[in-house]
């Protein structure tokens, strides 16, 4: 299983609790701000899960890894317009 996206911190904040990306996948309808306390309640469903350690290896692996960037996981045909 390929490490998640669940950096906790500070830039959490500035960037609208993008570390709590699976527990917002887990509880849509729960608002952004309340998903850390998601994490408290569940934490075996979220505590053992692969994990990044580094907002910064995380941002050089997605500019420098072609496996990791924004196109690494389309899986259809290119079309053009007319099609």
């Amino acid at each position: 299983m390929a490490p998640v996206f669940k950096l906790c911190g500070p830039l959490n904040w500035v960037t609208f609790n993008v570390g709590y990306h699976n527990e917002h996948h887990d509880f849509p309808a729960i608002p952004g701000s309340r998903l850390p306390e998601v994490r408290k309640i569940a934490p075996e469903f979220y505590d053992n899960m692969p994990q990044h350690s580094s907002w910064v290896k995380v941002l050089y692996d997605f500019i420098t890894d072609p496996a990791v960037g924004p196109y690494a996981r389309i899986k259809r045909k290119a079309r053009g317009l007319d099609s």
